[in-house]
């Protein structure tokens, strides 16, 4: 027998090994499992190498652990929130939570999201606007500054960003940064050498052991947050980079919402960077103090619960929530997302809104910025104009907002996209917020949104060429690995 032969059939056999692994053992979901195979059986050697990279599965890895967590009381008082609320005696400051009284006790028995109802924010849509508010209260700092973003570019932005970082370490004040090592796959190291002479500390989720390769291309840690003083957090969908303050010609504008929270919210976004960084530092592990968690009096009306998800969840809690909020909706659903590529339970939830009369206004970008994700997104949302979705194009530049209104009475807004790569590959966080008052000024935004973007209608979707109909399909054949 031929070394090619050989080689032939040691290949047919490692991908039959694999597909038995992916449909017995693994125990993916069905159209995951049949995207599988067919890269694997299709393109057998490129399929069995994209398949170590992209295929891993971390379901049930306790990735995130802090020996701390118990110091600060947090599971006392979700035990207390949670046993009040099955009692019935949970005071409910407004009318929205007593609406939505089963998302918040859904969110606290699963993840662990205690409701805080104390919490101030300002909302920025705008780039330029929303680095301005962090550099100022980055150098207003006075005890630490936690740092972390999926994208963090060696740019102007970015080292604009670092060089203020670096001189407030130099004033003694804590700061610790960090970064995906796929998003921020630009960056050099060394671009932190300042900073790390100054006593600031950095650190890289995930980072990849093999050069030029990285195992856990999927498994990327999407949260872009900043705690400050543990007194001020933002969280959103700006990364740190030109192009967010829309100088990338390709884009142009880019328009995204983010937010800037003060109030005890800022524990629960504290004790995400917390649990994040000690998982990537091997040497630097934050360990409890107060200053991390310092007394807030603060006289915020806005109800809070923030919320995480990634591929180690036992649930899909940020889907879910979308879901449960989507089943809620009476009047009006208001979704910004960069990529719709939702799964069959999402689909379906968003089918029975229209067909139940709720006003589901949809707005995504008029370009791409990764292709296949976007002739899928396209896909999916022919599916729902044929029913009597309003979909509009943004047409101002490019869109990357995750944003999604209730009945203009519940919002949630943070990091996760409505697709499969938010809800089951990604680790995620999105803030879901009870308060009329942040509703209504996020519809005002989706409304002053509509000005600069064109409705798409079912039939102008039905007029589409046939080369993109053909990409289309081939792109949601490949969605559930998107």
């Amino acid at each position: 027998m031929s070394l090619l032969s050989i080689f032939i059939s040691a290949i047919f056999i490692l991908n039959i090994i694999l597909a038995v692994a992916v449909v017995f053992l693994e125990r993916r979901d069905p159209s995951s499992t049949w995207a599988w195979l067919l890269v694997l059986f299709f393109i057998p050697l490129l399929g069995f190498i994209l398949y170590l990279i992209f295929g891993q599965n971390l379901k049930g890895k306790k990735l995130f652990v802090w020996g701390d967590l118990k110091k600060i009381g947090l599971d006392n008082l979700i035990k207390d929130q949670i046993r009040h609320i099955e009692d019935g005696k949970y005071e409910m400051a407004t009318e929205e939570m007593k609406n939505h009284r089963d998302l918040i006790y859904f969110f606290l028995s699963n993840n662990n999201a205690l409701l805080t109802q104390d919490n101030e924010l300002d909302i920025f849509i705008d780039g330029k606007e929303k680095f301005k508010a962090l550099f100022k209260d980055i150098e207003n700092a006075k005890s630490h500054i936690h740092l972390q973003y999926y994208i963090f570019r060696d740019d102007e932005l970015g080292k604009k960003l670092i060089d203020l970082l670096t001189k407030k370490a130099k004033e003694g004040v804590e700061v610790r940064v960090l970064y995906d090592e796929m998003g921020s796959r630009r960056i050099k190291k060394r671009s932190f050498n300042k900073l790390k002479q100054a006593g600031g500390e950095v650190e890289v989720f995930f980072p990849s052991k093999i050069p030029l390769v990285n195992l856990r291309m999927n498994f990327r840690n999407h949260r872009k947050l900043v705690i400050i003083d543990g007194k001020i957090a933002y969280l959103g969908g700006f990364n740190v980079g030109d192009e967010y303050l829309g100088l990338d010609k390709k884009f142009g504008y880019w328009r995204d919402t983010h937010l800037r929270l003060q109030g005890h919210a800022v524990f629960a976004t504290q004790i995400r960077f917390i649990l994040d960084w000690n998982q990537a530092s091997s040497r630097n592990d934050i360990y409890y103090d107060k200053k991390y968690f310092p007394d807030i009096n603060h006289n915020g009306k806005v109800p809070i619960q923030i919320v995480t998800s990634g591929p180690d969840s036992e649930w899909e809690q940020i889907k879910y929530g979308y879901i449960k909020m989507i089943a809620s909706a009476k009047k009006s659903i208001y979704i910004q997302t960069p990529y719709f590529i939702p799964d069959a339970s999402i689909l379906d939830a968003m089918r029975i809104a229209i067909l139940s009369g709720v006003d589901v206004k949809i707005m995504i970008p008029n370009k791409p910025d990764h292709m296949f994700v976007y002739w899928a997104t396209m896909s999916y949302i022919g599916e729902l104009l044929k029913i009597g979705a309003k979909v509009y194009i943004y047409d101002n530049g490019f869109i990357h907002a995750k944003m999604m209104v209730v009945d203009e009475n519940t919002v949630s807004v943070g990091t996760a996209n409505i697709d499969v790569r938010s809800f089951k590959l990604n680790f995620e966080v999105n803030a879901f917020i009870y308060h009329v008052p942040t509703a209504k000024q996020l519809v005002e935004v989706f409304n002053e949104d509509i000005k600069m973007s064109r409705r798409l209608t079912y039939y102008q979707y039905l007029r589409r060429p046939l080369k993109i109909r053909f990409k289309e399909s081939i792109s949601r054949l490949l969605s559930p690995i998107l």
